[in-house]
């Protein structure tokens, strides 16, 4: 038995030193200096022939080249014909919680319960993920880790992509409760024989009923003398002093309107819409109350048969272009995998109609301001932390988003993993070589 054991430990081993997560790079000690990219800001601007000096992990310069006579400190980073963008941010992602979807042991995505406020997905995130590791290439160096399932999910974090643990990680601690709201309308289940169209949900109003019901037992229980902890109600807390934010999970046109009558009965006054499919028949309440929206997966289906085919594509224009804030989310089928795709979806945005500089936003200073990041993170802004990478070519598309460099607090990380190590070995088979 001991043999086995002991044997058993080895294999272990060996399979972590194989296939362990690049080593994270070491705190920034020598400043350096990005010489003629074209600078793309994160806030419409963009700057060509760009210097940008980065020390001590934080951006001190960014101006333009030829009117300014700066001077270059520390490593020269000649990247003329190429282009700077902020770090890409993946909002309302479950990267570092699963591993592999056919084992379950990988699986730390929801708890069992409905009410689950208190369930901290930052404690959970892995951040030796070999898939949170493959975001980096594509430029996406930051994500919110969110827990799924029930009613309220739990609470989020905000996490940078080169770690040795969570606790290196974190940017943001606990920075969203996440509520699903109960659907208006359901789908019959067709393989039960009913019929699949859409029909009223007739549970919706018991199910806002029972958000309502624990709403008013946290209040009461957070104003009273609390001799009998109750962790649940105690995670509520910071909805009500306006130290988190709640972010609702909703799509449908009267989903939203009670989700915000709801947050406004109960003087929720940070509130997100996710996924918001109909959003844009509610934009006059969204702006009225100042609510921002995290825009479902761009690359989808319509979910009715009267939607434009294009409607997944436009819709974040749709909004924008009626003044909400708006960013990117990618929930849904192989989420983890996906969310390296998402400054294509906002290209796909661009190939809609939209600006090009204003699609980046959704993916960089508008997601910043809904995350409450802003003052760090999201654009390339003398004083923000030099979170940022080069690439080859435009960002926003996959034909020429190729990174040369990439830098996590002006940490020079790899963009290296187990998918470019596989590209190398089978390009070469392939080739003769």
């Amino acid at each position: 038995m001991k043999k086995f054991i002991y044997i058993s430990a080895i294999l272990v081993l060996c399979f972590t030193i194989t296939f362990a997560q690049q080593t994270p790079a070491p705190v920034q000690t020598e400043a350096f200096t990005i010489v003629g990219a074209t600078a793309h800001i994160g806030d419409g601007t963009v700057i060509e022939h760009s210097i940008i000096i980065v020390e001590n992990g934080k951006i001190t310069a960014c101006v333009n080249g030829l009117t300014s006579k700066i001077t270059y400190k520390g490593t020269i980073i000649e990247a003329k014909g190429k282009h700077v963008y902020p770090g890409f941010i993946a909002p309302n992602s479950t990267l570092g919680l699963q591993e592999i979807g056919a084992v379950r042991a990988t699986n730390d995505t929801r708890e069992i319960g409905t009410m689950n406020p208190h369930i901290r997905s930052l404690i959970a995130y892995n951040a030796e993920s070999k898939i949170v590791e493959s975001m980096r290439p594509n430029g996406v160096l930051i994500g919110q880790i969110t827990p799924r399932g029930g009613i309220i999910s739990g609470t989020s974090s905000i996490v940078q992509f080169d770690a040795w643990n969570w606790e290196d990680a974190v940017i943001k601690v606990d920075d969203a409760i996440h509520l699903n709201w109960p659907r208006s309308f359901t789908r019959g289940r067709w393989w039960l024989g009913e019929d699949p169209g859409l029909k009223a949900n007739k549970d919706y109003s018991k199910e806002v009923g029972k958000i309502n019901a624990f709403i008013a037992e946290s209040k009461a229980y957070l104003k009273g003398n609390k001799t009998t902890k109750n962790i649940p109600y105690d995670a509520m807390q910071g909805l009500f002093n306006g130290a988190q934010k709640l972010f609702v999970h909703v799509n449908d046109e009267k989903g939203i309107t009670d989700a915000v009558d709801f947050a406004k009965t109960n003087g929720i006054t940070n509130m997100v819409i996710v996924g918001g499919y109909q959003a844009n028949k509610v934009t006059d309440l969204l702006k009225e109350n100042n609510i921002p929206v995290l825009v479902r997966r761009v690359h989808s289906r319509p979910n009715s048969d009267d939607d434009d085919y294009d409607f997944p594509y436009k819709l974040a224009k749709l909004l924008v272009d009626q003044g909400i804030l708006v960013g990117l989310e990618n929930s849904g089928q192989m989420e983890r995998a996906n969310a390296r795709n998402l400054p294509f979806q906002a290209g796909q945005v661009v190939g809609q109609g939209m600006d090009k500089e204003e699609a980046l936003k959704l993916i960089t200073s508008n997601t910043a301001k809904i995350l409450g990041i802003d003052k760090q993170l999201g654009t390339l802004e003398v004083g923000k932390d030099a979170t940022l990478f080069i690439s080859e070519g435009d960002a926003l598309d996959m034909r020429t988003n190729i990174l040369t460099h990439a830098f996590i607090n002006g940490r020079a990380i790899s963009l290296e993993s187990h998918q470019t190590k596989l590209w190398k070995r089978y390009s070469n088979k392939y080739r003769g070589e």
